[in-house]
């Protein structure tokens, strides 16, 4: 699957199987930003994000973290 700067909840997912022991509220956006780009099937511009769609991802990360 091909994974988009809007796809913050499938990216929040496949973060926390990739990351289970990170707590996401303690993230920088800087390497959210990095950990997001290098996920297998991003495919989008890394150039394209900004600070609201990285908070929508730390926000889904958070609520599936629970």
């Amino acid at each position: 699957m091909s994974l988009k700067w809007g796809d913050s909840l499938d990216i929040a997912i496949d973060l926390l199987e990739k990351f289970p022991d990170t707590d996401p509220q303690y993230i920088r956006f800087t390497d959210l930003h990095d950990w997001v780009c290098a996920l297998e099937g991003f495919e989008d511009n890394p150039e394209n994000s900004n600070e609201k769609i990285l908070e929508s991802i730390q926000m889904n990360w958070i609520e599936e973290a629970k």
